[in-house]
């Protein structure tokens, strides 16, 4: 006895010693109704449209080595250098947690022998990804993205394809006003003299770049046409064009993909400065944005996701050389799009709830639960409570067509009361019946 009084007396002090509750950490979010029902919608909706275009699903791990992201998405990038969750595991591996999926997916498509199987090969992707960033409404330090990967084609066609999917799938979400942008940023050979050429430009008016795009200068210097600084827009306008300088094979091939969109009626904004700035894209890349007026800003674009062609990953990663083209979207920014329609989404409904009073009939209602696995009546319960009261206030806030009641009297005579919950009308019948009155009656 007296040990255990110690041991409560120790437990009392570390309570105490706890000033504030244990918090989320910063840049982090818990998924939360209502949230979480438009995640469940999302992947739903990302399903249907999978298996309508031919993608299969693919899991890849959270963690991978650091190698990866520095090879294919870029060393000198910021998500590298700046934003990767990146340390060493105990056995001195250098680790990161993922901050995007292509490059997993890439390494996924390789390692297990992916070119061998019938082509194409298209895959998606669902799950969280980490950057360490200052985060804004709408994006995390761990956030959701859903991600579509097309290998083995190098035609123009595939580039429509996979953009097309991306406006489809949008579209199906339920956003409105999807704009497509897209640019071609050509091939290595042609991108080099590009390169060249924007350095030339900006060499001059490098003072007055903001600090990260200083540094972007000497290392990465097509971010900077990336950069959302006010302070760096008046360069943009007369800068240099990368379709200027698309050698002969990457000229045709983007106006290839210009005359498809325009065969299929699939409308775009050709915008010359969007580079998708990771070391991966080459040729084709493309932004999805959706513009209104409950946008922020009184209409200014938000951005959705994007993508591009990702034709050289395979060998950044010493694998076979594929043509592959994808794009990624961000599920928490389409998800608050879904939020502002109160209409987008419904409440949790069922069809029955199952109301108990006492003890066996608890007992009863899970034993009766395990028969409704293979029936399609939606039902709700909950044997923790056994006022009456909070069950019928739990059916009604799950708005149940019918309340399903058994008590001691029902345990007794094999029976349940069926209670219609708009007309309060109650019916009682024998329980081997329970599963067809419930089909015959749920609407």
């Amino acid at each position: 006895m007296p040990r255990r009084k110690k041991e409560q007396g120790k437990v009392s002090r570390d309570r105490k010693s706890l000033k504030h509750p244990v918090q989320i950490l910063k840049g982090m979010h818990d998924v939360v109704y209502p949230e979480v029902a438009y995640f469940e919608q999302l992947r739903s909706v990302c399903q249907e449209v999978a298996s309508r275009y031919g993608y299969g699903f693919l899991e890849v791990p959270v963690l991978e080595h650091q190698d990866l992201f520095k090879k294919s998405v870029g060393g000198t990038t910021d998500i590298v250098q700046k934003e990767m969750y990146a340390f060493k595991t105990r056995g001195g591996d250098e680790v990161a947690l993922r901050p995007e999926f292509t490059a997993g997916m890439v390494r996924a498509y390789i390692e297990n022998g992916m070119s061998n199987w019938p082509q194409p090969v298209k895959l998606w992707t669902w799950g969280p990804a980490f950057r360490y960033e200052n985060p804004q409404a709408g994006r995390y330090r761990q956030f959701w993205q859903i991600d579509f990967e097309y290998f083995t084609s190098a035609d123009p066609i595939v580039d429509v394809e996979v953009m097309q999917m991306g406006v489809d799938l949008l579209k199906s979400f339920g956003i409105k006003n999807v704009c497509l942008e897209l640019n071609s940023i050509g091939c290595w050979g042609c991108r080099d003299t590009y390169r060249k050429q924007l350095k030339n430009y900006y060499r001059s008016k490098k003072r007055k770049l903001c600090l990260d795009c200083k540094s972007r200068f000497d290392k990465n210097i097509l971010r900077l046409l990336d950069c959302k600084n006010e302070q760096c827009q008046p360069f943009k306008t007369d800068a240099p064009q990368m379709l200027d300088y698309l050698c002969k094979e990457c000229n045709a091939h983007f106006k290839k993909v210009l005359g498809y969109c325009e065969e299929l009626g699939l409308g775009y904004v050709l915008n010359p400065f969007l580079v998708r700035g990771l070391d991966y894209y080459n040729r084709t890349v493309f932004e999805f944005f959706t513009q209104n007026s409950e946008n922020e800003g009184g209409g200014a674009k938000l951005a959705l996701g994007g993508g591009g062609r990702f034709d050289y990953s395979t060998q950044l990663l010493a694998g076979p050389e594929t043509p592959a083209c994808g794009f990624a979207l961000g599920v928490e920014r389409i998800a608050t799009l879904l939020g502002k329609d109160p209409k987008s989404i419904s409440e949790p409904t069922v069809d029955a709830y199952f109301v108990q009073i006492g003890e066996p009939a608890r007992v009863r209602v899970l034993g009766l639960i395990e028969k409704f696995k293979r029936c399609r009546v939606r039902i709700g319960f909950d044997v923790g409570r056994e006022s009456l009261r909070a069950q019928f206030k739990s059916a009604d806030r799950f708005h149940a067509q019918f309340a399903v009641i058994i008590g001691e009297k029902e345990i007794f005579d094999n029976t349940f009361i069926l209670r219609d919950m708009v007309s309060g009308i109650q019916e009682t019948f024998p329980i081997d019946t329970l599963m067809d009155v419930l089909r015959d009656r749920v609407k």
